[in-house]
C-alpha cells in the first residue's frame, strides 16, 4: 500500500462530494480552457479533475459552465490520479457570482 501523501495546510472547510461542470484556464505550458469537473466542492475551493499537470501556487481562471460564477483561483496541490490525469485542489481567491456552496456568514 503506498505511503498517505501529508499536506502542509489545514482545511477550513469539511468538502462536499459534487460534480459540477467547469472550465479551468491559465496553465503556463499549455494555454487554453480544459472543460473538466469537480469531485468535491466548498464554499472556498474545489478538488478538480485536470489532464495537465499544475504546479502548487499557480494562479488560474476558474468557472461553471453555466456563467454563474467565476473567480481567479490559487492551486493548493496537485495529485497524480491512478490511469490519466491529475486531481488539483483550487482555493478560490475572488470568487464572482453564485457557487453551489455559499460562505457561512
Amino acid at each position: 500500500m503506498p505511503p498517505r501523501t501529508k499536506f502542509l495546510f489545514h482545511r477550513a472547510e469539511k468538502r462536499i462530494p459534487m460534480e459540477i461542470p467547469v472550465l479551468i484556464d491559465g496553465h503556463r505550458r499549455a494555454p487554453g480552457s480544459e472543460s473538466t469537473f469537480t469531485e468535491n466542492v466548498s464554499a472556498r475551493g474545489a478538488r478538480v479533475v485536470s489532464v495537465r499537470r499544475w504546479d502548487q501556487g499557480e494562479h488560474l481562471t476558474f468557472a461553471s459552465r453555466t456563467g454563474e460564477f467565476r473567480s481567479s483561483a490559487r492551486v493548493a496541490y496537485c495529485q497524480s490520479l491512478q490511469g490519466d490525469g491529475f486531481a488539483i485542489g483550487v482555493e478560490f481567491l475572488e470568487p464572482k457570482g453564485r457557487w453551489v456552496v455559499q460562505s457561512p456568514r
